[in-house]
């Protein structure tokens, strides 16, 4: 299974390579969006708003970034690749490369944010250990949802749909955790607690796709 997903990892690589657009577009997104919010703000000098800022125009960034997901993935390709790899594989495959894409975009936008409005984090371990975990949640959510959403005609709008309501007791956590980056407590029990929550969330999500994605495969 390891040398599948990696073939299918790779496998998206080239397609992304070759169709160079959507994943600019989701770039192109992200530092219009700082772009504006520097117009607007110019300088952030109170946490939560750096806070909620930041986890606004990263969720949908990555909601956009996961719609192409299986864009590429038409029916007879859906049936080709069923002959070739397990359908765990390639959700997994998916989740992974995902993963890797959304970490470049939030460095980028924490860089853009940072750089434009001032970096009010104290401790950078503490978030860039938030970004990851936010990372891999996001990934895990939102590539389910876009396996689900690629069987219907109106992609787009169900993802939409179907992804923010799911991402909301998420996202709540990862500001929660965000703002003791933000505001470097030293007492980091309660943040450690969080990342517990976060990771356990992960773990199913992730458990979760690997056990329905092959029934949603069949379909």
């Amino acid at each position: 299974m390891l040398q599948e997903i990696i073939t299918l990892i790779k496998k998206d690589i080239r397609l992304d390579f070759r169709k160079r657009f959507s994943f600019f577009s989701v770039l192109l997104y992200v530092l219009t969006t700082v772009y504006v919010a520097y117009l607007a703000f110019k300088q952030i000098d109170q946490a939560k708003v750096w806070n909620a800022l930041f986890w606004i125009i990263l969720i949908f960034g990555a909601i956009q970034m996961s719609i192409r997901s299986f864009a590429s993935e038409t029916r007879s390709r859906f049936w080709y690749t069923y002959q070739l790899v397990k359908p765990q594989s390639l959700i997994l495959s998916k989740i992974i490369y995902n993963t890797l894409i959304l970490l470049i975009i939030s460095l980028l936008t924490y860089g853009l944010i940072s750089g434009l409005m001032g970096n009010l984090i104290k401790d950078q371990a503490m978030f860039l250990a938030v970004l990851v975990i936010g990372a891999i949640g996001f990934s895990s959510i939102l590539t389910m949802v876009a396996g689900i959403a690629s069987h219907t005609d109106q992609n787009a709008t169900l993802m939409a749909i179907l992804s923010i309501p799911l991402l909301f007791p998420f996202i709540i956590t990862l500001m929660k955790a965000t703002e003791y980056a933000l505001l470097g407590i030293e007492e980091t029990g309660g943040f450690y607690d969080l990342l517990a929550l976060l990771m356990g969330l992960n773990l199913m999500v992730i458990i979760m796709s690997y056990l329905l994605f092959p029934y949603l495969w069949r379909e």
